[in-house]
C-alpha cells in the first residue's frame, strides 16, 4: 500500500499539471469557436486545426519543459535548495500558461471585431469562465507549493508555539522595563541637567492585549491553523487582480482599446506570484507591479468610461502606494523622522 507521502506527492503533481494545462486548452478552444463563428464556415476543419495546435502546444511544453524540470527538482534536492527568492513551478505557469491565455483572450475579441466590422455586433459581455480559470489555476499552484512543507494530517502547532514564545518575550520585556525604569529616570534627569536637552528616546509601540481562551466554545472558535490560512490569504492576495480582470469583461472596455492596458497590467501584477512569500523584495514589487500601475489604469477608466471599476479599488491602490513610500522612505528625512508618543 502506498504511503501517505507518496499519495500526497501524486495528488499535488496531478493538480499542478491540471492547473498548468487546462487553462490553455480552454482559452484556445474558445478562440477556435469564435474564429469558426466569425468566418461562418460550414465545416469544422479550421476549428479542429486550432484545437489540435493547442493540444500539441501543451504536449510539447509538458514533455520538453514541465516534466524535465519537475524531475530535476525532485531528484536534485541540492539544486532546489540553491534556488532562493523565486519559484520555478510558478514561473513556468506564468510564462507558459498565463501569458498565452491572456493573449488569446484578447485575440477572441479582435477576431470578432475584424470580422463583423462593427463593435455593436459583439456580445454584451465576455465569458468569465476562461479568465477566472486562469487565475484560479495560478492560485491552486501557489497553494500547493506553500502546502508542500506541511503535513496534511495531524494538528499543526506552529501558531501556538509562536504565541507562547511571543507572550514569554513580552512578559520578559515588561519586567525588564519595570526594573530599569528608575535607572532610566535618574539617567534622564542627569542628562537634562547637564545638556538642558532631552535625549532622543526610541519609540516603543504598545500593542493591545489579545484575549486567550482555555475552554468552552470560544476555545473551539479560536483555533488557528496555518494550513487553512494559506487558502484564505492566497485568494485575498489576488482580489485586486481578479477585480481588474473582471473589468475587462465590461462592454465599454473590451469594445475599445482599453482592453489592452487592462490585460497588460493585470499580467504584470501576476508576476508577483513568481517570488517566494518571504522575499524581502516582494513588498516593493507589489507596489511597482500592481498598486502603482492600477492607480493610473483605474483613474483613467473612471475619467473616460465612468465608475466601471470601483472607487474603493482606486482608494486602496492610492493609500497602499502612499503609505509604502511614506513609512519606508519619507520617514528617513528630518521633517518626518521625529517620533511622537502615543496618548492612547
Amino acid at each position: 500500500m502506498a504511503s501517505g507521502r507518496i499519495i500526497k506527492l501524486v495528488v499535488f503533481e496531478l493538480l499542478e499539471f491540471a492547473a498548468f494545462s487546462i487553462p490553455t486548452l480552454v482559452i484556445m478552444e474558445q478562440f477556435a469557436a469564435a474564429y469558426h463563428r466569425a468566418r461562418n464556415m460550414s465545416e469544422g476543419t479550421c476549428y479542429w486545426l486550432i484545437v489540435s495546435c493547442s493540444i500539441a502546444y501543451v504536449a510539447l511544453v509538458t514533455l520538453l519543459i514541465w516534466v524535465p524540470i519537475k524531475i530535476l527538482l525532485y531528484k536534485k534536492r541540492h539544486l532546489y535548495k540553491k534556488i532562493t527568492g523565486w519559484r520555478p513551478v510558478l514561473t513556468m505557469c506564468v510564462v507558459l500558461t498565463t501569458l498565452p491565455s491572456f493573449s488569446f483572450s484578447i485575440a477572441v475579441t479582435e477576431v470578432q471585431k475584424n470580422t463583423n466590422g462593427s463593435i455593436d455586433l459583439l456580445p454584451d459581455s465576455l465569458p468569465d469562465l476562461p479568465v477566472s480559470l486562469v487565475l484560479l489555476s495560478l492560485i491552486v499552484v501557489d497553494i500547493i507549493e506553500k502546502l508542500r512543507i506541511y503535513p496534511l494530517r495531524g494538528r499543526e502547532k506552529s501558531h501556538e508555539d509562536r504565541y507562547i514564545h511571543a507572550t514569554s518575550l513580552q512578559q520578559i520585556k515588561t519586567v525588564t522595563e519595570q526594573v530599569g525604569q528608575n535607572e532610566g529616570n535618574s539617567a534622564l534627569s542627569q542628562a537634562t541637567k547637564t545638556t538642558g536637552v532631552l535625549p532622543a528616546l526610541s519609540h516603543v509601540t504598545e500593542a493591545p492585549q489579545e484575549p486567550s481562551f482555555d475552554s468552552g466554545i470560544l476555545k473551539i472558535m479560536s483555533q488557528r491553523d496555518i494550513r487553512a490560512e494559506i487558502f484564505l490569504w492566497s485568494f485575498l492576495r489576488w482580489s485586486d487582480t481578479i477585480e481588474m480582470v473582471r473589468v475587462a469583461g465590461h462592454p465599454n472596455v473590451y469594445k475599445s482599446g482599453w482592453l489592452y492596458p487592462v490585460y497588460i497590467f493585470s499580467f504584470l501584477s501576476v508576476l508577483r506570484i513568481i517570488f517566494t512569500p518571504q522575499n524581502p523584495l516582494l513588498n516593493s514589487l507589489s507596489i511597482l507591479l500592481q498598486d502603482l500601475p492600477f492607480v493610473f489604469v483605474r483613474f483613467s477608466l473612471i475619467i473616460v468610461l465612468g465608475t466601471i471599476t470601483p472607487i474603493l479599488g482606486l482608494c486602496k491602490n492610492v493609500l497602499v502606494t502612499l503609505s509604502y513610500v511614506y513609512f519606508n522612505y519619507l520617514t528617513k528625512f528630518r521633517p518626518f523622522s521625529s517620533f511622537e508618543t502615543s496618548l492612547s
